[in-house]
């Protein structure tokens, strides 16, 4: 079963401020939780939801579970990665949509499920590709690259400030024998920090975290997607179409943040001069204040506590 437990659903619904009888995008279909809220809210006959995701395992599940809304063409679920978005509605013939979303990161499924190897605490073949067709996985990666490069993709992605340490710990470890599993890379980079610094408080300070996390993200290219989704999609959005982007870490909500500043004013002209450089706002952002989660729902379901919502109107 494809377990996932939506974080911040009723302020990501009414962030799209659905219209019963209009098209919509969830992105990041997963385990579905977002979209049958969304679909429950559109009308029959008109109303219409396309459910993106590459995960093959997510796609098998949840059309399962929203087999219905299939059957009654209210859902169309696509394999594919949203950054691929903009194909996707043209092969649909789709020209406008009138909200989208992303709910980014890894799903509680993926977590869960051992062999997808994206958790430290389970013992797994190293993979972490959120699309098995990807070449690349975490075990080619910490057994080729290069020292530098290991150390960049810890510091960039992982923001860790032992990063220098990991990397050669890893390049050390892996001439004695093939790192193979979860475990031995967790065991790997417990050994490169301090020993005073490997737990904190909370099961959250495992000093295999930012690691682990780097690693995904490079092996997804999670930024670079979400970077180009935004870029693409904004200008697919009816008036007053949203997009809600719901973040886990300070580089995506921060790369997102960014984003929406700028399409709300992309002006490049000095401040206090008159404006000629001749771009225009492609909208609002809803929330100047992010939204997170409430204290009940961090304490139902502990992947809530990191999560952040940002929301677009187009104009």
């Amino acid at each position: 079963m494809f377990r996932h437990i939506p974080v911040l659903l009723d302020e990501t619904i009414a962030g799209l401020n659905i219209d019963k009888d209009k098209i919509y995008v969830d992105a990041t279909l997963g385990g579905g939780g977002h979209s049958e809220k969304i679909l429950e809210k559109l009308s029959d006959g008109i109303g219409f939801l396309v459910g993106i995701d590459q995960d093959e395992d997510a796609i098998k599940a949840t059309s399962e579970r929203l087999k219905k809304y299939i059957e009654c063409k209210k859902l169309l679920v696509v394999k594919n990665n949203f950054e691929n978005i903009i194909d996707v509605l043209d092969e649909l013939n789709i020209e406008k949509i009138d909200g989208i979303l992303f709910d980014l990161g890894v799903s509680s499924h993926q977590f869960d499920e051992a062999d997808r190897g994206f958790s430290y605490n389970h013992e797994a073949t190293l993979d972490m590709r959120m699309d098995r067709d990807n070449a690349l996985t975490c075990k080619t990666l910490v057994n080729t690259f290069s020292e530098n490069d290991i150390y960049h993709i810890i510091r960039d992605y992982g923001e860790d400030k032992f990063a220098k340490n990991i990397a050669k710990r890893i390049v050390i470890e892996r001439e004695k024998k093939t790192i193979e599993t979860t475990t031995e890379l967790a065991e790997i980079v417990k050994s490169a920090i301090p020993s005073k610094m490997r737990w904190g408080e909370g099961k959250d300070k495992n000093p295999a975290k930012r690691t682990f996390q780097a690693f995904r993200i490079y092996i997804n290219r999670e930024l670079d997607v979400i970077d180009l989704a935004l870029e693409k999609v904004v200008d697919r959005l009816n008036p007053g179409g949203r997009i809600c982007v719901i973040t886990f870490h300070s580089l995506e909500d921060k790369l997102v943040k960014d984003k929406f500043k700028l399409f709300e004013n992309p002006c490049t002209c000095p401040k206090g001069y008159p404006c000629v450089c001749g771009k225009k706002s492609k909208g609002k952002i809803v929330n100047k204040k992010v939204i997170v989660a409430s204290l009940y729902e961090i304490e139902h379901n502990r992947r809530a506590k990191s999560a952040k919502l940002r929301i677009f109107e187009r104009e």
